[in-house]
């Protein structure tokens, strides 16, 4: 079994027909018939049972499919990565712990697309050449590029009263059940938000980071102040928007000052240039 028959196997697969997948594959459709009748032979199982129109799959055939995937992916991830290390330019990121999935992936696109290639290796927290990480968690002796301003948002459970309200005026409310994180920065937030009602506020539970908090609300534990993309990280939270003067942060990149003498982190920079605080490519 090679990775030649997996490939024209994935592709009878999925197209339910030798002749389809022999022009999809650009080889003839005999060949294409020869080449699954050995990797049948090889496993010892029929694969596909032919028909005037098409192909029928056969069990074994739909237990070898996703695996087949899965190697074919991992072939082509190897091939990748030999082809371009030698072109492209390392990188170590650290990525800071309260950052949305979204925004995360953003910002591995605009790598993927950096001229010339970067080879990067994403870490979590502080490590790395660059960080990515909210400005609040900058370094005193660190520059900060901006890449993306977000709302902070109340994350409640969508079994919760307020689930499905598009927003919510601070003052109005009377939360029983909050989610605190006080060693965070955001904590002065929320005390900002509730204003006089702060001294007041009914703590269920404490978070040491606003990802844990999130994890917390989505449980059912109570209700955060969460920045957006964070919350969007959950499909059981429901973001409500603050009425009136909303909580913001900045998103983006942390390095020292001498990391711009780093070809990659100065074609990454380049990169971001057409994009950085424009709002395009905003989670």
């Amino acid at each position: 079994m090679d990775i030649r028959q997996l490939k024209a196997f994935v592709a009878v697969f999925e197209e339910r027909s030798i002749t389809v997948a022999a022009q999809r594959l650009f080889v003839t459709q005999p060949t294409l018939s020869v080449t699954i009748r050995q990797l049948e032979e090889a496993l010892g199982v029929t694969l596909f049972e032919r028909l005037p129109r098409g192909v029928e799959v056969s069990e074994e055939a739909r237990l070898l499919y996703p695996q087949a995937r899965r190697m074919l992916a991992q072939a082509d991830a190897m091939r990748r990565m030999f082809r371009q290390r030698g072109d492209c330019l390392p990188l170590r990121l650290g990525v800071g712990l309260d950052i949305g999935r979204s925004q995360l992936e953003c910002l591995l696109r605009r790598i993927l697309e950096a001229k010339p290639g970067i080879l990067v290796e994403v870490l979590e927290g502080c490590d790395g050449e660059a960080r990515l990480t909210a400005e609040e968690d900058r370094c005193e002796d660190e520059l900060f590029l901006p890449l993306w301003e977000e709302d902070f948002v109340l994350a409640v459970p969508n079994t919760h009263r307020l689930a499905g309200t598009t927003e919510q005026d601070p003052a109005l409310l009377d939360e029983p059940d909050w989610i605190i994180c006080p060693a965070h920065v955001s904590h002065q937030r929320l005390l900002d938000v509730l204003g006089a009602a702060a001294p007041a506020l009914a703590v269920a539970a404490r978070a040491g980071s606003l990802r844990l908090a999130a994890h917390m609300a989505a449980a059912g534990m109570g209700v955060a102040l969460l920045p957006r993309a964070l919350a969007a990280d959950h499909p059981g939270l429901c973001p409500v928007a603050l009425a009136g003067a909303r909580p913001t942060r900045r998103v983006g990149l942390c390095y020292p000052a001498q990391a711009l003498e780093l070809p990659a982190l100065q074609a990454l920079r380049e990169s971001l240039d057409n994009y950085s605080g424009s709002g395009a490519d905003r989670p």
